[in-house]
C-alpha cells in the first residue's frame, strides 16, 4: 500500500532499549569502520560481545559531512539482526523526522535526533514510536543540559555529545563529564544516558563514572589492525566502573 512502512518480519523493533540493551553498553560506531570490510567487522565485533551498533547519519547541513544513510543501513540490517544485535541510528540532520520512515523501513531499531535540529521534539518522539522505533534526543556541547532534558520528555535516551558532531577521531572534551553528571541527575532513572565522541581506553571509565551507560566508540575500535581486540580492551578499561 502506498505510504505504508514495511517492517522486516524478523525485526526486534517491537521491543525497546529496556529489553535489548545491557545495563552498560559499548556501541561501536560504524562510521569509523573500514567500509570495504563492513560486514566482516560487524561479525567480528558481535563475536567480541558488541550488542548495539551505532549508525551515524549526516546530511552535509547540520554537520559538514555527508555520511551514510538508509541504503547502507538496509544492506547491513539483515546481517545485524541475524546476529542478534541492534542498530542505534544517530541522525545528525536538519528536520530529522522526515527520515524516520526510511530508517525504520531500512531496519533501524532506534533513532536519535538533535534537539537543535527539531522544532517539535515531542511530535518527533511520538512519530518514532508509531514506526516501532526507540527514540533518543542528542544535544551539542553548546546546548544547555536543561534544554536537552526538556526536549527529551518521553525519550528512551539522551545523547550528550562530548565532541562537536561530525568527524571521527576528535578528542574527548573534559567539560563533558560535568554535563553527563548533570544530565544523569535530571533524568528519570529509566532514561539512558549516552555519550559520543572521544571515547577510548583513557576516557571510558570517567564517562561511565559520570553517569553514562551507553558509550559510543568509533576510532578507538576501528582504527586498529584488530577491532575485536580494541573492543575487548575498552571492555576491560570499563570493567571497574560497570557497577
Amino acid at each position: 500500500m502506498a505510504g505504508e512502512t514495511r517492517r522486516p518480519s524478523s525485526s526486534v523493533n517491537d521491543m525497546g532499549w529496556v529489553d535489548w540493551a545491557d545495563a552498560v553498553e559499548i556501541e561501536p560506531s560504524l562510521y569509523a569502520s573500514d567500509f570495504s570490510r563492513l560486514g566482516e567487522q560487524i561479525e567480528v565485533l558481535r563475536r567480541a560481545g558488541a550488542t548495539v551498533f551505532h549508525f551515524d547519519v549526516g546530511d552535509g547541513h547540520f554537520i559538514p559531512e555527508i555520511t551514510i544513510g538508509p541504503v547502507v543501513l538496509a544492506s547491513i540490517s539483515p546481517l545485524v539482526r541475524g546476529l542478534g544485535a541492534r542498530l542505534d541510528c544517530h541522525l545528525m540532520v536538519e528536520e530529522p523526522e522526515r527520515h524516520f520512515d526510511a530508517m525504520a523501513e531500512a531496519g533501524g531499531d532506534s533513532v536519535t535526533f538533535h534537539a537543535e535540529a527539531c522544532a517539535e521534539p515531542a511530535r518527533a518522539i511520538s512519530l518514532a514510536r508509531s514506526l516501532g522505533l526507540g527514540a533518543g534526543v542528542a544535544f551539542n556541547p553548546e546546548t544547555p543540559v536543561e534544554a536537552a532534558v526538556a526536549a527529551a520528555d518521553g525519550a528512551d535516551l539522551v545523547l550528550c555529545m562530548s565532541i562537536h558532531p561530525g568527524y571521527s577521531g576528535q578528542e574527548f572534551m573534559p567539560e563533558s563529564l560535568e554535563r553527563i553528571s548533570q544530565l544523569r541527575s535530571l533524568l528519570p532513572a529509566g532514561v539512558r544516558v549516552q555519550v559520543d565522541g572521544g571515547i577510548n581506553r583513557e576516557t571510558i571509565r570517567s564517562a561511565r563514572e559520570a553517569g553514562a551507560d551507553l558509550l559510543v566508540a568509533g576510532s578507538a575500535v576501528f582504527w586498529s589492525d584488530d577491532p575485536a581486540a580494541s573492543y575487548r580492551a575498552l571492555e576491560a578499561a570499563l570493567e571497574p566502573a560497570r557497577a
